[in-house]
């Protein structure tokens, strides 16, 4: 894998237009982590604001990589009680899990857009997730002479996977907080020192 930022030059069909190689440092300041979850009749969206990661690029979009960490305790839905739910035992126990991780496998090509999927760790317990994943482009001088790369990411879990049970009725007749959690990344990322 390449470190410098140079326009892959063996771009193929199934490079992104601007595809740019190199290794890069998620930005958090331009780079926002969202979620949102069916609660009772109505939808509860959600952020979090520590993120940190890299991102590098292969002249060969196949062999890129992705690792990120997200810090639990950093959840912000714009309300101060549901937010220390969300942070208890309960859910996301950041006391004993103050951080939650993704590390890529495998980047593919689907249809119009990419896959990546990867290991997603919360609370210890690790699952495959898929990501799509949409390559927003380049910039080599980026906002303050530093280039910089983009990319919007969609996936949708189920917290049950990773042992998050709270709300959840066995017999199905009432929701009060879905399983099923959207997620959306959109990120930004500066070519590393």
């Amino acid at each position: 894998m390449t470190t410098d930022a140079t326009t892959a030059t063996a771009a193929g069909p199934q490079t992104p237009d601007g595809w740019t190689s190199g290794t890069w440092t998620i930005d958090p300041a331009h780079t926002m982590v969202s979620f949102s979850a069916r609660h009772l009749m109505s939808r509860v969206h959600g952020t979090f604001t520590e993120v940190s990661g890299q991102i590098v690029t292969d002249p060969d979009p196949a062999r890129s990589t992705v690792t990120a960490v997200i810090g639990t305790a950093s959840v912000n839905t714009g309300n101060q009680m549901r937010d220390d739910h969300l942070r208890s035992a309960d859910f996301f126990d950041v006391q004993t899990y103050p951080q939650m991780t993704f590390v890529s496998r495998t980047l593919r090509r689907a249809a119009d857009s990419w896959m990546l999927s990867g290991q997603l760790t919360i609370r210890d317990v690790a699952r495959t997730v898929d990501l799509e994943i949409e390559f927003l482009g380049s910039d080599p001088t980026g906002l303050q002479g530093e280039p910089r790369i983009g990319f919007s990411a969609q996936a949708t879990i189920s917290r049950r996977d990773f042992g998050v049970t709270f709300g959840l009725l066995a017999d199905g007749t009432k929701i009060i907080i879905a399983d099923k959690i959207d997620i959306t990344l959109d990120v930004q990322a500066f070519l590393a020192g």
